[in-house]
C-alpha cells in the first residue's frame, strides 16, 4: 500500500487554528479549517495566509462548526479551493450560522480600526467578508452520522457522534489498495459522557492511526454536584450583593447549556427566579438550530422536549434581539445574569459588558470555558487589575469567579477511557489541539494504557504514517 503521510498545520502544541493535512496517492485531504485566535496582531498574521496552496486541496472534512475548526473555510476558498466541505447536518447548519457572524466581526474589526488608524497607516483590510463567507458556505455537503461514503474510489469516510457541539464528529477515514485497508481516526474535539443535551461520545472503532485532541489533557474537570453547588452559591451571592453576574460563553454550546442548567436550578428551587439575559444573535440563532437537529439530542432532552416542555425558553430567559436591547443591559440596576459572546472576551458585545461591570465590586464575571493565552478572557482569568477594551484603560475590581464543569471538552481521565480499547490496533497516535504541557501530559498517560508510539507532532512536519519517523 502507498504509504499516507499526515502534515499538521494547526492547533499543534496550542488549541486554535485546527489544520491537518492527509496526503495519499496524490490526493490531498484537508481535516478541518480553523481560524487561530488569540493575540490580534499575531493571529492576524497567521490567518491571512494559509501554510499550504488551497488550489492543491482535493477535499475538506470538518469535524465541527467552532471557529477554531471552521473559520478560516472562507480563506480557503477565496484562495482557490474549489472542492467540497463534508460535515454533518448539524455542522453544515451551525456553520452556516458561525461563518456569517465571524465575516461581521471581521468587517467590524476593520471599520473600526480603519477610524482610529493614523493618517499615515495603510487601511485595513477585514480578514474575508461576507461575501467571502457566502462561497464558502456554498461548499458545505452533509452526510448523516453512521452513513459510509467514498471521496473516491479507495477512500471511504464516515462520521460518527463526538458529543462535543450539535453536529460535532469524529472523523473516520479508510484508505482501500489492493485488497488492503488502513482506518486513520480524528476525534475533532472529543466531548463527555453523561453531559446535558448532547449524546455521549460513540467509541472508536479500531484504527492503524489516532489523531486526539488534548485541551484538558493534564486536568480534571469537577463532578456535576460541586459544579452545580458552586454556581447556586456564585448566583445566590450577586443576588444579595445586588450585582450583576456577567458570563463569557461561547454562543454555540456552552450557552446552551448555561440556559439548560439555569432553568434546571430554578425549576428545582435551588436559585430563586432572576432575569437571565443571552445578549447574542449569534446564541439565539444556534439555539434555533439546536432545537431543529432534535435527533442529535439526548433522550432526556428529547423526552422533555415531545413533552411540551422547552429547556431553552422558559419565564426568566430573555434573548435580546437589537442593539438598543443590549445597550439597555448596561442600565439595570437589579441583580440579573448576562450571557454574552464571546467566549474567550475577545469581540461581540461581552466587551460592552465587561467594560461596565469590571470596575463595580458588586458585580462578578464568571469564567466557565478556557481561555486561550493572549486573550482578553486569559488575562481577567490570570488576575490582571487592569486591561484595555475599546483603547480604554479599565480597573479589574469587580469578583472574578472560576467554574470548569460546563467544558464541552473531555478531561483526561475521559479521554483515556474512551481511546485505551484502540492502544492494540493504532500503530501510531498523534496528540494535538492542546497547549504544550497538556499534550505531553496526555501523551505520557497514553503510552501508560498500551499506546506504542504517541507522538506530539511538530508543525510542518511530513509524518509517514506506516514508517517509523517523518
Amino acid at each position: 500500500m502507498n504509504h499516507p503521510i499526515f502534515r499538521f498545520f494547526g492547533a499543534v502544541r496550542n488549541v486554535t487554528g485546527s489544520k491537518h493535512l492527509l496526503e495519499w496517492r496524490g490526493v490531498r485531504i484537508l481535516f478541518d479549517c480553523g481560524m487561530v485566535q488569540g493575540k490580534r496582531e499575531k493571529s492576524r498574521k497567521a490567518n491571512l495566509h494559509l501554510p499550504f496552496d488551497p488550489k492543491e486541496i482535493d477535499y475538506v472534512l470538518l469535524s465541527h462548526a467552532h471557529i477554531d475548526h471552521s473559520g478560516a473555510l472562507p480563506i480557503l476558498v477565496r484562495e482557490g479551493y474549489r472542492g467540497k466541505v463534508w460535515c454533518t447536518p448539524g455542522t453544515k447548519d451551525l456553520t452556516a450560522v458561525l461563518l456569517e457572524d465571524s465575516a461581521r466581526i471581521q468587517e467590524g474589526d476593520a471599520e473600526f480600526l480603519n477610524r482610529h488608524r493614523k493618517e499615515k497607516d495603510p487601511e485595513i483590510e477585514p480578514l474575508y467578508t461576507l461575501e467571502d463567507s457566502a462561497k464558502a458556505i456554498q461548499r458545505l455537503r452533509s452526510k448523516d452520522y453512521y452513513q459510509p461514503f467514498e471521496l473516491e474510489e479507495g477512500i471511504e469516510v464516515e462520521f460518527l457522534d463526538a458529543g462535543h457541539i450539535i453536529g460535532s464528529a469524529e472523523v473516520v477515514v479508510t484508505l482501500k489498495e489492493g485488497g488492503r485497508e488502513f482506518k486513520i481516526a480524528f476525534t475533532g474535539d472529543h466531548g463527555r459522557k453523561n453531559m446535558p443535551i448532547l449524546r455521549d461520545p460513540d467509541p472508536l472503532p479500531d484504527v492503524d492511526v489516532l489523531v486526539t485532541e488534548s485541551t484538558y489533557g493534564n486536568r480534571l474537570h469537577p463532578d456535576e454536584k460541586t459544579m452545580e453547588k458552586d454556581l447556586v452559591q456564585i448566583v445566590r451571592e450577586e443576588q444579595e450583593d445586588g450585582g450583576r453576574l456577567v458570563i463569557p460563553a461561547f454562543a454555540v454550546g456552552r450557552t446552551q447549556n448555561l440556559i439548560y442548567l439555569f432553568g434546571k436550578l430554578i425549576r428545582e428551587g435551588k436559585i430563586a427566579h432572576i432575569p437571565i439575559y443571552v445578549d447574542s444573535p449569534l446564541a439565539r440563532a444556534a439555539t434555533s438550530v439546536v432545537a431543529n437537529h432534535l435527533d442529535d439530542l439526548d433522550a432526556d432532552i428529547q423526552k422533555m422536549i415531545k413533552g411540551g416542555h422547552d429547556p431553552f425558553h422558559f419565564q426568566d430567559i430573555h434573548f435580546t434581539r437589537s442593539v438598543e436591547e443590549s445597550k439597555a443591559l448596561n442600565r439595570i440596576d437589579h441583580p440579573c445574569i448576562i450571557i454574552a459572546a464571546s467566549g474567550m472576551c475577545e469581540g461581540g458585545r461581552v466587551l460592552h459588558h465587561l467594560l461596565r461591570s469590571l470596575p463595580r465590586k458588586e458585580d462578578c464575571i464568571l469564567i466557565v470555558g478556557f481561555m486561550a493565552p493572549y486573550t482578553l478572557g486569559r488575562r481577567i482569568l490570570e488576575g490582571e487589575k487592569q486591561v484595555h477594551i475599546f483603547r480604554e484603560e479599565v480597573k479589574v475590581r469587580c469578583q472574578v469567579r472560576t467554574m470548569n464543569g460546563l467544558s464541552a471538552h473531555a478531561d483526561y481521565r475521559e479521554l483515556v477511557e474512551s481511546l485505551k480499547h484502540l492502544a492494540g490496533s493504532a500503530k501510531k497516535c498523534f496528540v494535538v489541539h492542546g497547549e504544550k504541557d497538556a499534550s505531553y501530559s496526555l501523551r505520557d498517560k497514553l503510552l501508560k494504557v498500551g499506546f506504542s508510539e504517541v507522538t506530539v507532532p511538530v508543525e510542518g512536519e511530513r509524518y509517514d504514517l506506516m514508517n517509523g519517523g517523518s
